[in-house]
C-alpha cells in the first residue's frame, strides 16, 4: 500500500533562457484526467489496452519524441498491438523483469521504505505500474532514446522507479549519490552530456543551487521527494521542475492517449530496446585516479540477474535489508536480482541499521566489509561489557568454536592452499582422523555456545540465511568469527566494469579467505604482472576477466578502454590474486578453481630492496587492535613502512589511564597514546614479514563526507596522502 502525501502544487513551468531548448509539459489543454469519468480513469493504470480508452478532448495535445523505444516484454503491446506477448522469461532489457515479477507475485509486497515522507509500501503490481507511469511521463516531456538523464539521489523506492523508468524509455541514466561533492557531480553531468536532472530532495537541490544548477544546461528537473515550494526559486527560474507525482500522472495521461490512439488505428512506431543498448553510465569511485564513465549494457546487467541464484538462493517472501548506495553496481544488480524472486526489500541506512536488523529480522543483507567489521566490534563490545564471569565464559566458548571450525575444514576439504603438489595420502589420512576426533570432542561445547551465546546474537541481528559481502576485502578474523557463531558470510568479488560480480562463495562451498568460484559464463585467468603470460594455478599475478558481465567501455575515453580491455575482450582488473590448485583428494579438495585476492597492483609498495608489500594485508592485521579505528600503510621513502592511524579515542584513553596516572596534561596523554599504538602494532604484527615504523596519528577519521572514503567505504589513498603530505614528509625526516 502506498501512503500518499498532501495535495501538491502544480508543476513549475518557466520559460527557457535564450539558447535553451526543452520539451515543455503539455499545458495547452486541460489534462486528460479531468475529461474522463471516474470509471474510465481507473483504467489508465493497466499496462496494456484491455478495454476502450477514452478519447482526448478536441484540442488536447500530448508530446512524444519523434523516435521512441520501449522494453520488449514490459511494453510488448507497443511493439505488436493485439499480437502475441513474448514468453515471460525472455528478458531482452532490464525493465522486462517487472512484467514477469508482477505476473508471478502481483499482491506480494516488493518494497518497504519506512524513512521517507510519505513512508511507502509497494506491491509488485504497483511497482510495475509506477515504473510504466514514470517512463511514459518522461516520454511526455520529450525524453528520447539514448539521451542521458542524471539521477543524483540516495536509496529509496522512488530511486528504483526512476532508474527503471528512465531505462524503459531507452534513455541512459547517469547515477550518483548525494554524498558526492558538487564539483564531482558537475563533472559527471557535463562529461556524460546529460540533458536533464533527477534529484533526491529539496534539501539536496538547494545545496546544488549555487555551485551546480547555474552552470549546467538542463531541459528539466524532476524532484523525487519533497515539495517544490521548498526549492530555491532563483536557481530554477528558467528550468521546468516536476515532482514525482507530476511525472507519474503525466505518464498515466500519456498511456491513456496511447491506448486510445491504438484503438483508433493510429499506433505510434516504437522500436525494441536491445540487449546491446547501453542501460546506464556509472562513474567509478575508485580509491585513486579520476572517475571514468563505465558503460553497462542491458546484457551486462541481465547476466547478473540470471546467474546470481546459485549464490543467493532466494525464495518468495525472503526479506532483504538494503542500505548501500543504489547507484553502486553491487547494490544495484543485487536489487534487480532479488526482486525477480518475489522477495521483500526493506530500505535502511547506517543510522537505522541496528534497529532495523532487530525489527525486520532479515534473511539476507548485502553490504560491504566495513559494515560487518562494525557488527563484529559491536558484538565484541557487548561481550566485554558484561559481567566478568559471563564475559570469560563467552570468550572461551567462542575460542572453542573457532577451533571446532578449523578442525572441520580438514576433513571437509576446505583448507585453502596454493600448493599445486598433491599431499601425501598417509599424512592426510592421519590428519583427517585426528581432526575428526578433535571436532567430536569440541562439538558438545560448540552446541552449548549456541544455546548460551550465539542464539542471543542471532535474535538481535537476524540474517538467518546469509550476509553477502562485496566491494572490498573482508578481514579474516571477522570472517572466522561469524562462521564460528553460525552466521554465514559469503564474500564476493567484482568491479563496476564487470557489472559487478564475477566470483562469489556459494552456500555449499563457503571457503574463508577467498572470493569463491567464478560466476557462470565468466572466465578468470591470472597473468604475470611483467610479461602478461598466463600463470599456473597457485601462482600470484594480475586478475583478468572475460565474459558477458564485462562492460562495453569507458564513455568518451577510448584510450582508457583500450588500456583496460585487450583485443580478445579480457579486462585487466588491476587486482593481484591467485587461483587455488585442483586436488582430487586431501584437505583442499573442494578449493580447486577458487579465486583468492591479495591487493591492488597500483597500491603495492615496492621497497628499495625490491620486495613488494601489499598494504591491505598489513592494514587488516593492524585493524584488529581495539585501539585502532582506521589505518593506512604508507611507504614514503621506499626504505621503511609507515602508517597513518586514526585511533579509537575512547579505548586508547582508557588504556592510557590504566597504564599511567594522567594528570590532565594533554601532551603527556598524546605521548602515552602514541607509545600504546606503537606497542599495539608491534604486538599484532609480530608474525609479519614486514613491520611498520613511523606512524602519524590523526584525529579526523576517514569518512565519505570529507572525501577520504569512497561511497562503498574504501579509503581513498591518493586523497589521504595528499591531505597529509607535509606531515608525512616530516614524519620520514
Amino acid at each position: 500500500m502506498v501512503h500518499t502525501g498532501p495535495a501538491r502544487p502544480p508543476a513549475m513551468l518557466l520559460a527557457p533562457s535564450a539558447g535553451q531548448t526543452w520539451a515543455p509539459r503539455p499545458a495547452a489543454a486541460p489534462p486528460l484526467r479531468r475529461l474522463l469519468p471516474a470509471v474510465r480513469r481507473a483504467r489508465v493504470c493497466v499496462p496494456r489496452c484491455t478495454s476502450d480508452a477514452s478519447p482526448p478532448r478536441p484540442g488536447a495535445t500530448t508530446h512524444s519524441p519523434a523516435r521512441s523505444k520501449c522494453s520488449p516484454l514490459l511494453e510488448s503491446a507497443l511493439l505488436s498491438p493485439g499480437g502475441n506477448e513474448p514468453p515471460a522469461d525472455e528478458w531482452k532489457a532490464v525493465p522486462d523483469i517487472w512484467r514477469t515479477a508482477a505476473q508471478k507475485y502481483p499482491d506480494s509486497v516488493a518494497l518497504v521504505d519506512p524513512y521517507h515522507d510519505p513512508p511507502s509500501e509497494l506491491t509488485y503490481k504497483q511497482l510495475e505500474q509506477q515504473i510504466l507511469d514514470f517512463s511514459h511521463g518522461l516520454r511526455a516531456v520529450g525524453v528520447a532514446p539514448d539521451e542521458k538523464l542524471a539521477l543524483f539521489a540516495d536509496n529509496s523506492c522512488r530511486w528504483l522507479v526512476a532508474d527503471q523508468g528512465i531505462m524503459a524509455t531507452g534513455a541512459i541514466n547517469v547515477v550518483r549519490g548525494t554524498k558526492s561533492s558538487d564539483e564531482e557531480l558537475f563533472q559527471i553531468y557535463n562529461h556524460s552530456e546529460s540533458i536533464a536532472l533527477v534529484v533526491d530532495s529539496p534539501q539536496f537541490f538547494n545545496r546544488l543551487a549555487e555551485t551546480f544548477i547555474s552552470r549546467i544546461n538542463a531541459r528539466f528537473i524532476v524532484l523525487l521527494w519533497g515539495d517544490k515550494s521548498s526549492l530555491n526559486s532563483k536557481a530554477v527560474m528558467d528550468i521546468p521542475v516536476y515532482d514525482y507525482n507530476d511525472i507519474t500522472e503525466l505518464g498515466q495521461e500519456n498511456r491513456n492517449a496511447l491506448c486510445y490512439s491504438s484503438e483508433q488505428g493510429r499506433q505510434g512506431v516504437f522500436e525494441a530496446i536491445t540487449p546491446e543498448d547501453v542501460a546506464t553510465l556509472i562513474y567509478t569511485s575508485g580509491t585513486s585516479g579520476t572517475p571514468k564513465g563505465v558503460m553497462l549494457t542491458h546484457r551486462n546487467l541481465l547476466h547478473q540477474i540470471n546467474n546470481m541464484w546459485e549464490i543467493v538462493p532466494a525464495v518468495p517472501g525472503d526479506r532483504f535489508l538494503s542500505m548501500l548506495p543504489p547507484w553502486h553496481a553491487y547494490e544495484r544488480s543485487a536489487e534487480y536480482f532479488i526482486l525477480t524472486h518475489g522477495t521483500q526489500q526493506i530500505y535502511s541506512s547506517v543510522k537505522y541499521l541496528k534497529a532495523d536488523l532487530q525489527k525486520y529480522q532479515p534473511h539476507y543483507i548485502f553490504s560491504v566489509p566495513l559494515v560487518y567489521e562494525t557488527l563484529y566490534s559491536s558484538i565484541q563490545r557487548q561481550i566485554s561489557s558484561s559481567y566478568p564471569a559471563r564475559k570469560t565464559v563467552a570468550l572461551a566458548l567462542i575460542k572453542i568454536s573457532l577451533l571446532y571450525m578449523e578442525a572441520k575444514k580438514i576433513f571437509e576439504g576446505t583448507v585453502l592452499s596454493n600448493n599445486p603438489v598433491k599431499p601425501s595420502s598417509i599424512s592426510y589420512m592421519f590428519n583427517c582422523v585426528w581432526a575428526r576426533i578433535i571436532a567430536a570432542l569440541l562439538w558438545p561445547l560448540h552446541n552449548l555456545a549456541k544455546m548460551l551465546v550465539y542464539n542471543k546474537i542471532h535474535s538481535t541481528i537476524g540474517i538467518s540465511k546469509a550476509a553477502i559481502s562485496g566491494g572490498g576485502s573482508l578481514p579474516m578474523h571477522v570472517d572466522k568469527f561469524f562462521e564460528a557463531i553460525g552466521i554465514k558470510v559469503q564474500n564476493g568479488y567484482g568491479l563496476t566494469e564487470t557489472s559487478p560480480a564475477v566470483a562469489a562463495r556459494r552456500p555449499f562451498c563457503n571457503v574463508l579467505g577467498t572470493v569463491g568460484h567464478p560466476i557462470k559464463h565468466t572466465e578468470i585467468k591470472i597473468v604475470d604482472i611483467e610479461t602478461g603470460e598466463v600463470l599456473p594455478d597457485g601462482s600470484k599475478g594480475i586478475v583478468k576477466i572475460k565474459g558477458p558481465p564485462v562492460m562495453k567501455g569507458y564513455y568518451k575515453n577510448p584510450s582508457a578502454t583500450n588500456n583496460a580491455l585487450d583485443q580478445e575482450g579480457w579486462f585487466n582488473t588491476g587486482d593481484i590474486g591467485w587461483i587455488a590448485p585442483h586436488h582430487a583428494t586431501g584437505p583442499s579438495r573442494k578449493c580447486g578453481g577458487i579465486l583468492v585476492l591479495e591487493g591492488r597492483a597500483k597500491d603495492t609498495i615496492v621497497l628499495a630492496t625490491g620486495e613488494n608489500v601489499e598494504p591491505a594485508e598489513l592494514e587488516e592485521i593492524a585493524s584488529r587492535s581495539s585501539l585502532i579505528d582506521q589505518i593506512m600503510v604508507i611507504g614514503q621513502d621506499r626504505r621503511r613502512l609507515g602508517a597513518i592511524v586514526v585511533p579509537n579515542n575512547n579505548e586508547a584513553l582508557a588504556a592510557a589511564k590504566r597504564k599511567s596516572s594522567l594528570d590532565g596534561n594533554n601532551d603527556e596523554a598524546k605521548d602515552t597514546v602514541m607509545n600504546l599504538l606503537y606497542d599495539e602494532l608491534r604486538t599484532w604484527m609480530a608474525g609479519c614479514s614486514f613491520q611498520i615504523g613511523p606512524i602519524l596519528v590523526v584525529e579526523e577519521p576517514f569518512t565519505i563526507d570529507n572525501g577520504l572514503m569512497t561511497p562503498t567505504m574504501k579509503i581513498r589513498r591518493d586523497r589521504v596522502a595528499a591531505k597529509y603530505q607535509s606531515e608525512i614528509e616530516a614524519l620520514y625526516k
